[in-house]
């Protein structure tokens, strides 16, 4: 089965996984979706990451971090939302990257140098495609 949007089914799958109180998601892996996943372990919105070969088929294997006790314990992803879609691509130059949450999230871009949060954008001067925002 094809997935139109990949990077769409991997934000979907972590919120479901985050509002089911699991541990681990799994999904198909590629280079974007283990470049997206390195940005969130550096912002600290997940534990870890792991890419594996199961079946001859190459899985990103996402560890959901939490905080709180037991009872009382919380995600620390609130919100994942696609901004740029298949059928409605989304490019912002450096001076219109967006301050997600004033500044308490993070977007997510494809540009010239690679994959990259909008603060770090905003430092190197350069715009892209908007992927995602997290907060």
């Amino acid at each position: 089965m094809t997935i139109s949007d990949p990077i769409s089914d991997m934000l979907t799958r972590v919120r479901n996984g985050l509002l089911a109180g699991q541990q681990l998601v799994s999904m198909p892996s590629s280079k974007l979706k283990l470049e997206i996943s390195r940005i969130l372990k550096e912002e600290g919105y997940i534990m870890s990451f792991e890419s594996a070969q199961e079946n001859e088929h190459p899985i990103l294997r996402i560890r959901l971090k939490y905080v709180g006790e037991r009872r009382a314990r919380r995600p620390v992803i609130t919100g994942l939302r696609r901004i740029s879609r298949p059928g409605s691509r989304t490019y912002v130059s450096r001076y219109k990257i967006p301050w997600v949450r004033s500044g308490m999230g993070i977007a997510i871009l494809t540009t010239p140098k690679g994959v990259m949060t909008g603060i770090r954008a905003r430092q190197l001067g350069v715009g892209g495609e908007l992927l995602c925002e997290v907060w």
